[in-house]
């Protein structure tokens, strides 16, 4: 109050535009903050426009299929670019949306007010944002303080196993709100590009993926890091070493409510981790909110994109179809949405839906998948390009263009490394060609629906596992004709250069016996 006060005086008008300059102090930022509590300072950060964000709010389906939402998003993004450096994050917030709010808006001070210069190793990159995660969650539980001490004194004057009065009704129903001001935590997943080198800082169980353009063309992709939950066996291994039982861990999966074993936040992890069963035993505070840091990773000569992916993306699609291949998935349509459209928030706007439909499209069909997908939470998904321009749309379905897809069999054989997915050609429309349909296989052998966009050749590593996957075969399955691309006839048929003799040969061998058929099987 004291501070509203002087600041009334002595600074009676306000540059925002300038908020974000190295010799604004944290005192200033926070006086200057309480009056204009209204905006945040961010907003007039200098906005990165080599990025696009997408986003879906939560969705709890009914027995006819029709969507509603259960809470307010509680996600949150931000994207900006300085002099020096470019910063992005993805927040998934749960039990309300402040500490996600809270963390977006406080970690740009902590990272963009000067703190970062192109003088710095990498030692001192990660030695930065590891301390501003710190800092953070110190400076948010600070602003919940007076809650909480508010909340411990009406617990005490709540009197036990009495007819509750009307004092006593008031005091719950305040202990109630107190409640709903103080619960909730957030999960986060940073992206720093500093001398043209990428840093990746995780906490909890959001996901980043670097999709890197090959000479041959395909897409490399590269998950950086893996999610802190308890299937993850290093988050078992140190929550080990802190006393508690990795087993009983493992089988218990969610904590608190939440399957991350790390999230900034949630002040009953963090200060009464006693009174829960499963952390009781532990030494020191298990559930935490120091990041795990990957980097810098140079980007000199990559040519691709990077997707930052809050956890509701990622599961909305492992529901639909299947945890295997959901990095070469959301790669594929990211790829497919960029020779589409005209901007990156198109795309990423567009990538979200796709995935949005295809989680409701599993419910409704009945099928396998279908009691995986009742719900799904807020989704967030940001593309920032990397050395990468956009198509000009004359080879694009929207502008008169046609999709061939092949399709390649999916293998997820565990004593392999190759596996294979969707391949799709695009082929340049011709006269009075119309548009012809995008489809794209799924893992459940569904039948394609109309209206989705390609996918693509990919190949996958993960950079924990050091374990990859490429396409299958050796390439002899394509014959192709000459250096020219075929081009579709007047009917919009395409020439056959794709040899499937093989193909059928195998498919008849295996399902001509006792069916009485023949092995030489074919288009008829």
């Amino acid at each position: 109050m004291c501070y509203s006060v002087l600041v009334s005086v002595f600074i009676p008008c306000v540059d925002l535009r300038q908020l974000y300059l190295p010799q604004l102090t944290f005192t200033a930022l926070n006086i200057i903050s309480c009056i204009y509590s209204h905006q945040s300072w961010t907003d007039d950060l200098p906005l990165c426009q080599l990025c696009g964000v997408g986003s879906a709010p939560n969705c709890v389906y009914g027995p006819d299929g029709k969507g509603t939402q259960s809470h307010p998003n509680e996600d949150g993004h931000f994207c900006f670019s300085t002099d020096c450096c470019f910063l992005y994050g993805v927040f998934n917030g749960y039990d309300g949306s402040r500490v996600a709010s809270f963390v977006s808006q406080r970690l740009t001070a902590e990272l963009l007010l000067g703190q970062l210069s192109t003088g710095h190793t990498d030692a001192d990159v990660r030695r930065i944002l590891s301390q501003a995660f710190d800092v953070v969650e110190k400076s948010y539980f600070e602003t919940i303080d007076d809650a909480l001490a508010e909340k411990a004194n009406l617990q005490t004057q709540l009197p036990e196993g009495v007819y509750p009065s009307a004092q006593t009704q008031k005091i719950a129903e305040r202990l109630k709100a107190l409640e709903q001001e103080v619960s909730g935590g957030a999960t986060a997943i940073v992206a720093l590009i500093l001398n043209d080198k990428l840093y990746i800082a995780n906490v909890g169980t959001n996901r980043a993926l670097l999709c890197k353009t090959t000479s041959d063309g395909q897409n490399q992709v590269i998950q950086i890091g893996r999610a802190h939950t308890t299937d993850n066996d290093d988050e078992l291994s140190r929550l080990a070493q802190l006393g508690l039982d990795p087993v009983r861990l493992r089988q218990t999966g969610l904590i608190s409510g939440q399957s991350s074993t790390r999230r900034i936040g949630d002040y009953k992890v963090k200060f009464y981790h006693t009174d829960i069963d499963v952390l009781s035993a532990a030494k020191q505070k298990p559930i935490i909110s120091e990041p795990e840091i990957h980097g810098g990773q140079s980007l000199e000569g990559v040519t691709g994109f990077l997707l930052l992916m809050s956890e509701g993306l990622i599961k909305a699609l492992e529901s639909a179809h299947g945890p295997e291949q959901v990095n070469q998935e959301i790669v594929a349509m990211v790829a497919a949405e960029l020779a589409q459209q005209s901007s990156l928030e198109a795309a990423a706007q567009s990538v979200v839906e796709r995935v949005k439909r295809l989680h409701h499209d599993a419910y409704v069909s009945g099928r396998q998948r279908a009691p995986h997908c009742g719900r799904h939470e807020d989704m967030t998904l940001l593309i920032r390009v990397v050395n990468y321009t956009l198509a000009d749309g004359s080879l694009t379905p929207t502008q008169g263009g046609r999709i061939y897809p092949v399709s390649v069999p999916y293998s997820n054989h565990q004593s392999t490394s190759k596996t294979s997915v969707m391949l799709s050609l695009v082929m340049p429309a011709q006269g009075t060609l119309t548009n012809g349909s995008n489809t794209a296989s799924t893992l459940e052998g569904d039948t394609p629906t109309a209206g989705q966009s390609p996918t693509a050749t990919l190949q996958s590593t993960n950079t924990h596992t050091q374990s990859s996957s490429s396409s299958s075969g050796d390439g002899s399955l394509f014959r192709q004709r000459g250096s020219q691309a075929a081009q579709p006839d007047e009917t919009g048929r395409v020439p056959p250069y794709v040899d499937f003799t093989q193909f059928y040969r195998l498919w008849g061998s295996d399902h001509s016996e006792g069916q009485g058929l023949s092995g030489d099987l074919g288009p008829q």
